[in-house]
């Protein structure tokens, strides 16, 4: 997956530094670096976080600059690194996890981040509490009304290209345009704008798994500075900000995020990851006879009426009430069945939608309700407390796999019935993992906590100014 992001790029001689040593605190220093970290977090008043690829490593998505990083390979000229999964299906670490509670507890305000794999967004965290400096490798944005579009692929291009798709808005329909900055392209200034804003009310800029090389971006912690907010860097290599920083941890970030969470006696919450999927039936009288009924059905994204759905291998399709109709297997997309049945049977359609490599689970099952009248009536059903319930169960079961209806609409043109469904694909638990170090927590003092209901990072700019 990094490998196609990093063949999209324009190429550039100069990178920065890649191929840097990895330093580790030993134990014991790294247990009171934690503690030190958990003591200052618990005081924070402002806590901004800015994060860089190493966040985002132990999802399974290689860096650049690190030992095993893209360009510290292609520099050697060694084989590139294997992707485990699939780009798209990609989930949010622990400490994506971490900071979504840290943001519902009140202490994280802001992140900052310079990854274009969309785990921040994924994971939870509130857009306007979000900036993504070098773009979202899932997200497309119109030009003309500011609407974002989040995606479940990867969109097709970078450098802020027009893309195949248009906005939806109303009285829009302009040319969308991909998020992700090339080497000359300037930061985006809405992001910048807010980064900045944030980064000088910060009592705390805590950076994450960044290598802090490339101008402007790597600045902005600096700014905290002024108003005497400190600076904490948690990587493993050495960056040009650790002389600023009040406090430098080398370890890897998952382990001592997960420590510092014990400390402040905050759970690291599960990840489930809802995707959609449109069902469309198609329904029109035959021209042969009145007897019979000729209709289509659909299985299409949610993204619009071209857009693939990458998270599903195939669709079976059976009736189980009635074994006179036949049964049929769609392998390609579009997923498309065409039939023509009596007019005056109502029965049930089975589907077994089977996913893709990279899903927790190998399917679901929806079935569906037919006669021959079209419908005609639109609802919309309360889509926010239905996916809370979906993701409930999935962590009570411990399996993914639900679904549900969040919306049901008709189209006039070709008259037809569309039903949206949410389906639980992913879950992942991060109890166990929280337990990396044994760290007591806090005993003084509380939390104030709410209620709660191929591509990579990297480092841009006008990118090509390294820091020294």
């Amino acid at each position: 997956m990094s490998l196609g992001y990093a063949e999209k790029l324009s190429y550039i001689e100069d990178v920065g530094e890649v191929g840097m040593k990895e330093h580790f605190d030993p134990p014991r220093v790294l247990h009171q670096k934690i503690e030190r970290l958990g003591m200052m977090l618990r005081k924070s008043k402002h806590l901004v976080v800015f994060t860089g690829a190493g966040i985002s490593t132990s999802c399974g998505i290689p860096d650049f600059r690190g030992p095993k990083g893209i360009w510290t390979l292609q520099r050697d000229g060694k084989a590139l690194p294997q992707a485990s999964l699939p780009f798209h299906r990609a989930m949010p670490g622990m400490t994506h996890m971490a900071l979504v509670e840290l943001e519902k507890a009140g202490i994280l305000k802001f992140v900052i981040s310079q990854n274009v794999d969309g785990l921040h967004l994924r994971s939870g965290i509130p857009r306007e509490k979000l900036s993504e400096l070098h773009g979202n490798s899932f997200m497309e944005t119109c030009p003309s009304c500011g609407a974002e579009y989040l995606r479940d692929f990867e969109v097709e291009t970078v450098g802020l290209k027009e893309t195949s798709r248009n906005c939806s808005a109303a009285k829009c329909g302009a040319k969308l345009r991909d998020t992700v900055l090339d080497w000359e392209d300037a930061l985006p200034s809405r992001e910048m704008t807010l980064a900045e804003e944030h980064c000088t009310k910060a009592d705390i800029v805590l950076c994450l798994g960044t290598s802090l090389q490339i101008t402007p971006a790597c600045n902005l912690p600096l700014k905290c500075l002024q108003g005497g907010g400190k600076i904490i860097i948690v990587n493993l290599q050495k960056t040009p900000k650790d002389k600023k920083a009040s406090l430098v941890i080398h370890g890897f970030v998952d382990k001592v995020v997960s420590g510092v969470m014990n400390l402040l006696n905050l759970q690291i919450p599960p990840f489930v990851r809802i995707d959609y999927l449109h069902i469309v039936i198609s329904k029109a009288l035959s021209s042969a006879d009145d007897r019979h009924t000729n209709w289509t059905l659909r299985v299409a994204s949610s993204h619009g009426p071209k857009a693939r759905l990458p998270f599903i291998k195939s669709v079976e399709v059976s009736f189980p009430d009635d074994e006179k109709y036949k049964a049929a297997v769609l392998d390609e997309q579009p997923f498309q069945l065409k039939r023509r049945t009596e007019r005056t049977r109502a029965f049930e359609i089975g589907l077994k939608i089977n996913f893709m490599e990279g899903c927790g689970c190998s399917s679901t099952n929806i079935n569906i309700p037919f006669d021959s009248k079209v419908s005609t009536d639109s609802s919309n059903h309360d889509s926010g407390s239905i996916i809370q319930r979906l993701k409930d169960k999935a962590i009570e079961d411990s399996c993914c796999g639900q679904n549900a209806v969040i919306e049901k609409k008709d189209a006039s043109v070709p008259r037809s019935e569309v039903t949206v469904y949410a389906i639980v694909t992913n879950i992942v638990n991060y109890v166990k993992a929280s337990k990396t170090l044994e760290l007591e927590p806090f005993i003084n003092g509380t939390v104030k906590r709410r209620k709660r209901s191929s591509n990579i990072t990297r480092s841009s700019q006008k990118r090509s100014h390294i820091s020294s």
